[in-house]
């Protein structure tokens, strides 16, 4: 209860201050190519339920329309030059504040995924997420805006790594935790260096 209490208000709060910011990406945004400014992707969340998370569009339109759902690479050429910039300070992700006050989301847990993603493992077997251990138990809390992965684990690494840390988070989880991985991610905002692949803090 403290948890929900405390995203309600940081939210809300996040929501107000950013505004400004979030009108400035909205119209580089439509300047850049005139597509539409909000991307919504299906992910999964508490108890395995299906919800929108909204962002800003940091591709060009449509990009997923030939390739299907493809994780982004470091030098993706269906990223914008505005959206190289989101991506690096993670600004594509402020519409999530909308995600945590209305319950989706918390500011703090397991990154969402989306349904059915797959993962292609060392051996070239294309493997179901849903198939590597700790998938179920990362959906006993509400997935985060940023977290112990979010701030720890570099993109590439496998998901059963990830995992293993969104483990690490259930076990550990509480308020001061919370309060350090929110400081973490606003020192990786500043530096514009979540999309290093060898980030150090």
């Amino acid at each position: 209860m403290i948890k929900r209490v405390f995203d309600i208000v940081l939210a809300a709060i996040g929501l107000a201050v950013s505004s400004p910011v979030s009108a400035l990406i909205a119209a580089a945004i439509k300047l850049e190519d005139g597509g539409p400014v909000f991307y919504g992707q299906e992910r999964v969340g508490l108890n395995g339920r299906v919800f929108t998370a909204l962002k800003f569009r940091s591709m060009i339109p449509d990009a997923e329309a030939r390739t299907g759902p493809v994780q982004a690479s470091a030098r993706d050429p269906r990223i914008t030059r505005v959206g190289r910039v989101l991506r690096a300070t993670a600004m594509d992700e402020l519409p999530q504040l909308w995600n945590i006050l209305v319950g989706d989301m918390s500011f703090v847990g397991p990154r969402p995924l989306r349904p059915g993603e797959l993962e292609v493992s060392g051996d070239g077997r294309v493997v179901p997420l849903a198939a590597i251990p700790g998938y179920a138990e990362r959906h006993q809390i509400r997935p985060g805006l940023t977290g112990l992965t979010q701030v720890y684990a570099p993109r590439d690494i496998p998901r059963a790594t990830k995992f293993r840390l969104d483990r690490l988070y259930l076990k550990h989880a509480g308020f001061w935790l919370d309060l350090k991985l929110i400081v973490l991610s606003f020192w990786i905002t500043g530096r514009g260096d979540w999309e290093a692949r060898d980030r150090r803090l």
